[in-house]
């Protein structure tokens, strides 16, 4: 055989095990980002369910106390409803749209409770509302990481050479976490 044949079959063979070299680590890698979308989603999931879970318990105390605030009320538990039922459903945009009229409501919990004198010194109420506050900053920590998780995740997907393993894979772009401020209520303060 000839020294050239030999040297271009070891050549090809070279570049095939540097492609298929490649090819694995890419679609580990993908696995790997893909992973750390969905956990930085159960992240999120976890903190948004302890503060639905939270919401019945304070709207019980505010609602003994705050009796005139029932309508509110009501309409903060058909949100929390609509919100869980989106989280549920693993719907990360549905969750969002949800989440962000969900979450425009809460605000109007503390001013509930500036109203009320025996609700601001009632210690169950503070102590959930300081829970809440607490899970408002987590979920928004959170939501960051997700976010940024998701983004690395596209954008991973989508460049060229990974994006032929992607499609392979069968890799699809994930949503990000975004609140909707066009959608949530204005909160009227009166004096």
């Amino acid at each position: 055989m000839s020294s050239a044949l030999i040297i271009g079959g070891a050549v090809v063979g070279f570049l095939l095990l540097i492609t298929i070299i490649w090819f694995f680590s890419t679609w580990n890698r993908l696995v790997s980002l893909e992973l750390n979308v969905d956990n930085s989603w159960a992240q999120i999931s976890v903190l948004l369910k302890q503060r639905y879970d939270m919401i019945p318990n304070l709207v019980n105390i505010a609602k003994g106390i705050a009796k005139q605030e029932i309508a509110f009320f009501d309409k903060l538990f058909e949100a929390r409803r609509a919100a869980a039922g989106a989280l549920q459903s693993g719907d990360v945009e549905g969750t969002a749209r949800a989440e962000s009229s969900f979450a425009a409501m809460i605000p109007r919990i503390n001013m509930v409770a500036e109203q009320y004198p025996e609700l601001k010194s009632d210690s169950s109420f503070l102590n959930i509302q300081n829970q809440l506050v607490a899970l408002e900053n987590s979920i928004a920590d959170r939501r960051e990481f997700y976010n940024s998780s998701v983004t690395t995740f596209n954008k991973a997907i989508q460049m060229i050479p990974t994006v032929f393993v992607a499609n392979i894979k069968g890799c699809e772009q994930r949503n990000l976490f975004e609140i909707f401020d066009h959608e949530r209520e204005n909160v009227i303060i009166e004096f």
